[in-house]
């Protein structure tokens, strides 16, 4: 079968190949045949090594699909059925979970360091314990979530990362109240979707900044009230706030500059929510007597911060209502062999998501 898979990690560019098998079949497992996928920002990170991951490996773990077979012991899913495929699922049994944080289970993860792949050069490893970019791929029936039929595969996929996080940071982590102002900084897939979000729990101000200006137009389609460059943040934050500083601040780049920049734009007692992945090595640097004197909340928000598949439901719910635009979000569509040109737009900017139809 077909696979975009990357040699070593640094490297700016895939390979298609037709000589990648799925392993790894068997009691707990399903094969997915994969229909669309979506291209997300912790997929560059996973390729120039920012978020570990041993290569080679298939990137990609925002995707849909449908089941062509289920092994031993799997009995809510059947061959036919549509699924999107998770890549944190919860276990159910660890502390985690127990105590209702189901988005902190660490068991999926470790699926991650075992390979998913074979080609004749040896194992390949699917990012995040999935592997999207793949015609194919075998996961453990708990990452394959089910999924009405009237959604459709691109849809599907969307809600399988970029947008549960991004909803998710609004609407559980930070609980948006009514009224509030907000700050949006990186207005990508996962960002626009934190805005519409803020949008959904009635803010007053949402004001979405990123330098790209094809996001900032796109940022006030799905809601934002206004969008600046970074450059003209500080501005935005006098006159909405008279500089006092945003109730709710979400960073959504993954760096400690931007983070420290939505420290700075959150008012005393406000909140910031971290939602960007970011280098293990990458420090936010913030001294004890600001934490203590300016009594602002950090909030990390990880996968959206609540049971994943609550929020996928609720998301479909939105979408059937017209409270959410998903199709909206997807600004690029290529095949399976244009990878390459959609990790272009990715890199530049140009694409909010981008649809790899497979």
């Amino acid at each position: 079968m077909r696979a975009a898979v990357l040699h070593e990690t640094g490297q700016e560019k895939l390979e298609v190949l037709d000589d990648v098998e799925a392993v790894g079949f068997g009691p707990g497992k399903v094969r997915v045949r994969v229909r669309a996928t979506g291209l997300c920002h912790s997929d560059l990170s996973a390729m120039n090594g920012v978020l570990p991951q041993p290569a080679p490996f298939v990137p990609g773990h925002e995707g849909a699909g449908e089941i062509l077979d289920v092994g031993d012991g799997v009995r809510h899913l059947r061959p036919g059925d549509r699924v999107v495929l998770c890549w944190l699922p919860a276990c159910g049994a660890c502390p985690a979970c127990t105590r209702g944080q189901t988005q902190l289970c660490l068991a999926g993860l470790m699926n991650a360091g075992t390979p998913n792949f074979r080609r004749p050069g040896g194992d390949v490893f699917g990012f995040a314990g999935t592997g999207t970019f793949a015609e194919e791929v075998v996961v453990d029936a708990g990452c394959a979530v089910p999924v009405p039929e009237d959604v459709p595969f691109d849809i599907a996929a969307l809600i399988g990362c970029g947008v549960t996080t991004g909803l998710g940071a609004a609407l559980n982590t930070a609980d948006v109240a009514a009224g509030s102002s907000v700050a949006v900084i990186g207005c990508g897939g996962v960002g626009i979707s934190a805005v519409q979000g803020a949008r959904l729990k009635g803010a007053a101000e949402i004001v979405a900044v990123d330098p790209v200006a094809s996001r900032r137009e796109s940022a006030l389609r799905f809601g934002a009230t206004r969008a600046v460059p970074p450059e003209e943040l500080a501005d935005a934050k006098q006159q909405i706030t008279g500089g006092e500083g945003f109730d709710y601040v979400f960073e959504v780049v993954g760096r400690s500059a931007t983070a420290r920049t939505a420290y700075e734009t959150t008012r005393r007692g406000g909140t910031l929510v971290v939602v960007g992945a970011g280098a293990m090595d990458d420090h936010l640097k913030l001294t004890m007597f600001e934490l203590f004197f300016d009594e602002k909340r950090i909030l990390p928000s990880l996968y959206g911060g609540g049971d994943v598949r609550r929020s996928y439901e609720r998301t479909i719910a939105l979408w059937r209502a017209g409270r959410v635009d998903l199709a909206g979000l997807i600004t690029h569509r290529v095949p399976l062999a244009g990878i390459n040109e959609a990790l272009d737009q990715m890199r530049t900017g140009t694409a909010l998501r981008t649809c790899i139809e497979i």
